[in-house]
């Protein structure tokens, strides 16, 4: 068992820090919002610290997820950042999606003063974190990974190494871009099986059971039929995610058209009130 820190407890962060509290871990957790490690100490039994400094004090990992490229500097090295508590031989695993640039940055400060750092971020959405099944794409030092990912397996329904530093958040990205063109093409397809006069449930049975099922098909068909989208992942946080995406692809040269586009329909979303609705709200401005 080890000490570990936990940063960041959003309703992803708050059950992944559950998870590893029980399998044993000694969890020390901190939050932006006091009342939230707070709330997290009395259900899981562990420590709550004042500064991300304070947590990562004595910890063997310190386990971040927390909001984009800024919040992420700030909980590593600004005033009372992680790194001035971590001592030399800890590994710094990351949660949090953000871009390959500040991931490699912060890996070359880490690498200065002896922490380890492995970039890994999730997928799964909430549910998956509940539920302990998220898949976390890894990037880093093979002996810093070998090292972190027994104690990511409290919440992870695979954990692989994808390459060095910054090679996991490159594969959420490749992650975000199909999910954006999927349910773009989900949400079509169920507005036009409404506006052919079909039964969405009777079409979803039939065509998910072929080439055209998916994950998204399953578990999201019949909210997305009755309007509601307050499951998952927040359009904003999409929007965050596929910006990076295609950042990134000014860089390496990618087509990202279809994503692209899908980005500019999510804008409309927001436009209509629904930044904190999930991605799967795309079939509501088709409804208009």
């Amino acid at each position: 068992m080890a000490r570990v820190a936990f940063l960041g407890l959003g309703v992803m962060g708050f059950p992944m820090a559950g998870h590893l509290a029980g399998r044993g871990h000694e969890v020390t957790v901190w939050n932006r919002s006091p009342a939230k490690a707070q709330a997290w100490a009395e259900k899981y039994g562990g420590k709550v610290a004042a500064t991300a400094a304070d947590a990562a004090r004595n910890a063997d990992f310190v386990m971040a997820c927390v909001g984009n490229d800024d919040d992420l500097r700030q909980v590593c090295i600004g005033p009372d950042g992680a790194f001035s508590g971590m001592g030399q031989g800890a590994v710094f695993v990351d949660h949090t999606t953000v871009s390959a640039a500040v991931t490699r940055e912060l890996a070359g400060i880490a690498a200065d003063q002896g922490i380890g750092f492995v970039d890994a971020p999730v997928s799964g959405g909430q549910a998956g974190a509940e539920n302990g099944q998220l898949s976390v794409m890894c990037g880093g030092d093979p002996a810093d990974y070998s090292r972190a990912e027994p104690v990511i397996a409290a919440y992870a329904k695979i954990c692989r190494l994808m390459g060095p530093s910054g090679a996991g958040q490159l594969t959420k990205m490749c992650n975000q871009i199909a999910i954006a063109g999927l349910v773009q093409g989900l949400s079509e397809s169920l507005n036009f099986a409404e506006k052919a006069g079909l039964s969405i449930s009777d079409v979803v049975e039939v065509i998910s059971q072929g080439a055209a099922g998916s994950w998204q098909m399953q578990n999201r068909h019949k909210t997305m039929e009755e309007n509601r989208f307050d499951f998952g992942f927040a359009v904003d946080w999409m929007r965050k995610d596929l910006g990076i995406c295609l950042a990134t692809a000014e860089d390496n040269g990618a087509s990202l058209p279809v994503t692209a586009l899908v980005d500019q329909f999510y804008k409309e979303v927001q436009q209509m009130g629904g930044g904190r609705w999930d991605t799967s709200s795309l079939i509501a401005r088709l409804r208009r």
